[in-house]
């Protein structure tokens, strides 16, 4: 009778204490980077391209700290869901924040769109308001505009200039901010969850390849 010899994975020695150190070290590295992004977004109100590739970069480091925690793909790539509210809520959290602090509400009237002219889609609202022409225009990219020559509204400015014009009705710093901590609670979630089974992962010894699911 022959005798078959199954190899059974051998388990690992795995350090608990070092690995929940690895585990709380990367939870700390994503609120680090939510509340970095968050000041980058602050400190550059003029343009909100640096804080989305800033936050972008953020996203990303998080996603590969994930992997090697968690020794698999599935989880960093479940982390794009709040990566995304991070994301949005970072970048505009702060702007919005200072424009319904400081800024300087009128009701004005539209009376010229840009799109009317050369035929784009990107709208250049002329305002009017209790003062005269305003200096700023009311910008808007795309086919369908929410407002119309004609129409009236309220809109935010910035009295340094630092922020563009914005309608008041876009305005809601709040929800920004319930966004980003939405965000960094589903990181929160996903990191725990990832250094749990990261740690059965070592300890079973089980070594996936790049692109293993489990």
């Amino acid at each position: 009778m022959t005798e078959v010899d199954v190899k059974k994975p051998q388990g690992g020695t795995v350090d608990r204490g070092g690995y929940f150190l690895f585990t709380l070290a990367v939870l700390v590295l994503g609120w680090v980077i939510a509340a970095a992004n968050t000041g980058i977004s602050y400190l550059t109100p003029g343009t909100e391209v640096i804080p989305i590739v800033t936050g972008f970069i953020g996203c990303l480091v998080l996603a590969v700290a994930l992997r090697f925690l968690h020794r698999a793909w599935w989880l960093a790539a479940l982390s794009v869901l709040p990566s995304l509210f991070v994301l949005i809520g970072s970048v505009q959290y702060a702007r919005e924040a200072a424009l319904d602090h400081r800024g300087v509400r009128e009701t004005v009237r539209i009376t010229a769109d840009s799109a009317e002219s050369d035929g784009g889609s990107n709208h250049r609202f002329t305002l009017v308001g209790p003062s005269g022409k305003l200096k700023e225009t009311l910008d808007y990219g795309g086919d369908h505009p929410q407002w119309k020559v004609g129409d009236r509204l309220v809109v935010i400015s910035d009295p340094d200039g630092a922020i563009p014009l914005e309608a008041a009705s876009d305005i809601d710093p709040g929800g920004r901010l319930a966004s980003l901590l939405a965000g960094v609670a589903g990181w929160t979630g996903i990191t725990l969850l990832a250094g749990r089974r990261g740690f059965v992962r070592r300890r079973a010894g089980r070594r996936p390849l790049f692109d293993d699911a489990g």
